[in-house]
């Protein structure tokens, strides 16, 4: 890069110039994240204009907000434009407010906003947002705790049958016809005289398969997080899968232990900052115990910070030595990720699936996952769309 055009590139982000104006000097994929990041906060609040405006509801979100600033500035920066952040767009006086986060609407993205946001929450506002976050947690457990332990559930071999099944594991469709000669016309019913049932199997610890969720934490993938977190959180109350959950951008937070309390689980997330997936996966790669019972779904967007070649080699020996590898480029309700196309399509090209997925869609996943099914044929017939090698 030339002397001009660094300083154009400078004057550039500087006036919050779009690449569609007349500049010399075209804008990096990079340095437009970073100039629409300043200028959600420094912009002229004209709606119309492209790359102006406020942190309303049309901008990302507070959390990939943040997330970029992270990424981009440093921390005596960050701080700057946090403050700058609170003052100008009246993100303070929400935090403030306990009242105000005890009755707005919650959901998973206002979660993950709460998540990036608590360590300059007053102390105060930090328990109403607990209390908000666990209200959304316990409502997503209700919707997707039984479907998930019942996916998961590994512990039934469907292959071979008793007649003496708990009522649980009872086959009913074989149990009706095998006793419909005791056919009742009068009370319109059938006495099953012989149940017929799925064995359920004894599963030692050691025979347990391992199932790592590797989360990136970064600010776009704030809501996958949160998904992640509690079905990490669900699985981990299982008996028949051992569950590991871990969180990284540039550092790594190795959050199993905390499983048992999803909100926790949370709270123990750090949203926002850089991405090194390759460190992350050297992380998980060195705690795998028994590579043929291993699934490592790696959840990420695979806008890689660290070292992209090594990732691929990284994932490429993990395959070969047995480990069941899933890459989820979102975790989301609506399941239309943004991705890093070229990298994505590497670890396609491994024989790896690479797609994105709905919080309802995971625990038929997980289930196909566990089974060792072909989960390229899955996501077909589930209609999901997968990462393609071009030939």
């Amino acid at each position: 890069m030339t002397e001009d055009h660094e300083r154009s590139r400078r004057w550039t982000l500087a006036l919050g110039v779009e690449e569609s104006d007349d500049v010399s000097y075209p804008l990096s994929e990079r340095d437009r994240r970073m100039a629409q990041a300043l200028a959600a906060l420094y912009g002229d609040g004209n709606e119309g204009k492209k790359g102006r405006g406020g942190l309303g509801g049309s901008a990302p979100s507070v959390a990939k907000w943040l997330g970029d600033i992270r990424e981009f500035f440093p921390t005596p920066v960050v701080q700057v434009i946090q403050k700058d952040a609170f003052e100008r767009k009246g993100l303070r006086q929400m935090l403030l407010e306990p009242e105000f986060l005890a009755t707005v609407e919650a959901d998973v993205n206002l979660v993950a906003d709460l998540v990036a946001l608590r360590g300059v929450m007053p102390e105060k506002t930090r328990e109403t947002a607990r209390a908000v976050i666990a209200k959304v947690v316990a409502e997503l457990m209700a919707r997707l705790e039984a479907k998930t332990a019942d996916a998961i559930r590994g512990a039934l071999d469907r292959s071979r049958r008793t007649t003496r099944p708990r009522f649980a594991d009872i086959d009913w469709p074989r149990t009706i016809r095998a006793n419909l000669r005791h056919y009742q016309a009068a009370h319109r019913t059938i006495v099953p005289e012989r149940l017929i049932g799925f064995l359920r199997q004894q599963r030692r610890i050691v025979d347990l398969d391992e199932v790592i969720l590797c989360v990136d934490q970064s600010g776009s993938m704030a809501s996958s997080v949160v998904y992640a977190s509690i079905f990490a959180a669900v699985m981990a109350s299982l008996p028949v899968v051992a569950t590991k959950l871990v969180c990284f951008d540039t550092a790594i937070v190795d959050l199993t232990e905390e499983l048992a309390d999803p909100v926790e689980v949370l709270f123990g997330v750090q949203l926002g900052g850089g991405t090194d997936i390759n460190r992350a996966v050297a992380y998980c790669e060195d705690r795998i115990e028994r590579p043929a019972k291993a699934h490592l779904v790696l959840i990420t967007d695979l806008y890689e910070g660290g070292d992209g070649d090594a990732l691929v080699d990284r994932l490429a020996r993990l395959a070969v030595s047995g480990v069941n590898v899933v890459v989820l480029l979102a975790l989301t309700d609506s399941g239309r990720p943004s991705y890093n196309p070229q990298l994505s399509a590497r670890v396609a090209a491994l024989g790896i699936p690479v797609f994105a997925c709905t919080p309802d869609q995971f625990p038929d996943l997980m289930a196909t996952a566990l089974r060792r099914e072909d989960v390229h044929r899955w996501a077909a017939d589930s209609d999901i769309k997968t990462i393609r090698v071009e030939n």
